[in-house]
């Protein structure tokens, strides 16, 4: 599980790939070229699966005045049109992960999106995020212990080519670390 700044679990997320946002506050799937407007029903149901990830579609009607079956049928839909994707995330430290960190990487001498598919590859990155400014590349990684950090960087990251700079940063406190990759709002309310 993974918590949150405030120690709350956050199990699910709202995740939005291949949606465009329309000029009426709806949003139209990319892939499947039809509109899909979220409603306040909507937004309650993934507030309830973000307070708790595990309660059953009954519980959910329960809490809202719903039915079983309208809470399935409406988390389906959000499904099928990319709105929705409910997932479980573990805690990092319940791996024996004690250290966070980013490395921003600048690229020199070959494609960026190349070299960064190539550090995702290990098993201490969890994240690799193609950037624009001073650096190219910013990993997020996590490592058991600080002594894995010499061998991380010198053994495994700097065989990698085309890597000009690496510049780690520890993580000394998360102060937030909110799971909610796509916060729901009102569209049309904006």
């Amino acid at each position: 599980m993974l918590l949150d700044a405030g120690g709350a679990v956050n199990r699910c997320r709202l995740a939005l790939p291949k949606a465009l946002a329309t000029p009426w506050g709806g949003w139209r799937n990319a892939a499947m070229g039809q509109e899909f407007v979220l409603d306040d029903i909507d937004r309650a149901i993934v507030e309830q699966l973000r307070s708790n990830g595990r309660s059953s579609n009954q519980q959910i009607a329960d809490q809202l005045g719903l039915t079983a079956t309208t809470v399935s049928s409406r988390i389906r839909r959000m499904e099928e049109a990319n709105q929705l994707r409910v997932v479980a995330v573990s805690d990092f430290s319940a791996h024996g992960y004690n250290v966070l960190m980013q490395v921003a990487i600048e690229v020199e001498g070959r494609p960026a999106s190349d070299v960064a598919a190539e550090l995702a590859q290990f098993p201490e990155v969890f994240a690799a995020h193609l950037v624009t400014g001073r650096y190219d590349i910013d990993l997020l990684v996590v490592l058991h212990e600080f002594d894995e950090l010499p061998a991380l960087l010198f053994n495994k990251f700097g065989q990698v080519h085309g890597i000009r700079s690496m510049l780690p940063a520890i993580a000394v406190d998360v102060i937030k670390y909110k799971f909610d990759v796509a916060p729901i709002e009102d569209r049309a309310a904006s």
